[in-house]
């Protein structure tokens, strides 16, 4: 158990020998040599692009865990800190979603409050385990309020609380061993939709925050070397078993069991893999479902979504065009194809391909063709619209603009 600075802070300093030893810094060293395996290992990628995009992946994972492990990881003064950023993708992040952390813990009570904003969908979940640990069996979610059943008022502002027994409009339970409050936010409109303004405190807590317990910063630090190694080593062993699959195709997995350990709730996710070469295109089809919101994106060997501000490198369904029967029709391919759904692969020959879909009524079949460039525009409908290069900057543009406003507090 994770110990805290907020129990017998005033008490003595148990004066742990793995911080005066220096120890905990030692091995948190030692890890991260040893994650250069994931950038070094043999099946990895070996070219120079590759090897920038590596380690330039270990760096923004390490980042992510301080943040997750550290910065925002005290339970007793939470602070919501972004989980993964667009600056910082791992875990197959999505281009859709702003992502909230706030650390909790057992027999504690929580009061969450602000504004909702209007992200299209919003989800508050209460979550067992952390991705340090690298082992999905040992996280799951204890509850979850999405922004169908939350109470807002009429100027969007709501309270909700975590833990206790206060008959309140918004409430959602705790267990002794919860440690995370996980907030997503699913923005179909990227340029009109604002992100919520949220608050998060500790009901009873002691001002101001003590200083830092020996134990609890080596605790933490551990903790960090674990998001390290085993939570790196899990993104690796699921990136590479979608990518060494059979090649280009998305399979549909509906909702049942998705928020059983830290999925979303309701939400249907595709999950695939594209290869393509520079001289291919590869056509992604389906017809979308009802549903409340889908987006389809690509991701790297890291599991990083690829850059999508100032490359459409996904689309949504504010976002694509549909043809005249009803269908998407994605084009993933190396070169501006002229068509509105062109998916960018960013130079990745081989990537994962995603889909999500969130309170759809049906799993869509999924259609993944490759093919060689030449013949594109025999593959697709004959009134498919074209899109200048001049309108590509435009769309382009709006895009960075819309990420950057979207994540720059």
């Amino acid at each position: 158990m994770t110990s805290s600075r907020h129990v017998d802070a005033h008490g003595a300093d148990p004066a742990d020998e793995r911080i005066l030893s220096g120890d905990s810094w030692t091995e948190l060293c030692r890890t991260l040599e040893r994650a250069g395996r994931l950038v070094l290992g043999d099946a990895v990628p070996d070219s120079p692009r590759d090897r920038a995009e590596g380690y330039r992946y270990l760096a923004r994972f390490l980042a992510s865990g301080i943040a997750n492990c550290i910065t925002h990881d005290d339970p007793d003064y939470p602070v919501f800190g972004r989980m993964i950023d667009y600056a910082r993708p791992w875990g197959l992040d999505n281009p859709d979603c702003l992502y909230l952390y706030a650390p909790l813990r057992g027999g504690a009570t929580y009061r969450v409050w602000g504004n909702r904003g209007s992200a299209n969908a919003i989800d508050f979940q209460v979550n067992f385990g952390h991705f340090a640990e690298g082992d999905l069996s040992k996280w799951g979610t204890v509850s979850s309020l999405d922004g169908f059943d939350l109470q807002v008022e009429p100027d969007g502002s709501f309270d909700l609380w975590i833990g206790g027994d206060k008959e309140v409009g918004n409430r959602l339970a705790s267990s002794p061993d919860v440690q995370f409050l996980l907030v997503r936010q699913y923005f179909e409109d990227w340029e009109t939709e604002k992100p919520a303004d949220l608050f998060i405190e500790r009901e009873g807590a002691d001002w101001p925050i003590p200083p830092p317990r020996t134990d609890w910063t080596a605790d933490h630090l551990e903790k960090l070397s674990r998001w390290i190694e085993k939570g790196g080593g899990l993104w690796e062993k699921m990136s590479q078993g979608f990518l060494l699959g059979e090649p280009n195709r998305l399979i549909i997995h509906m909702p049942e069991a998705a928020a059983e350990r830290a999925g979303m709730a309701g939400l249907a996710y595709g999950m695939g893999n594209f290869q393509c070469e520079p001289d291919e295109a590869v056509l992604v089809e389906f017809e979308p479902p009802d549903c409340h919101h889908w987006g389809v994106a690509l991701a790297n060997w890291y599991w990083e979504c690829v850059e999508y501000a100032s490359r459409q490198s996904s689309l949504n369904r504010a976002q694509a065009t549909l043809d005249a029967d009803g269908r998407f029709r994605g084009v993933i391919c190396h070169q501006d194809p002229g068509v509105p759904n062109w998916l960018d692969p960013a130079g990745n020959t081989r990537g994962t391909l995603t889909a999500r879909f969130l309170r759809a009524d049906r799993a869509p079949e999924v259609k993944v063709t490759r093919l060689p460039l030449s013949d594109l525009a025999g593959a697709l409908p004959a009134d498919t619209k074209p899109v200048t290069p001049e309108e590509r900057s435009t769309i382009l543009e709006r895009r960075r603009r819309a990420v950057i406003a979207r994540f720059r507090r």
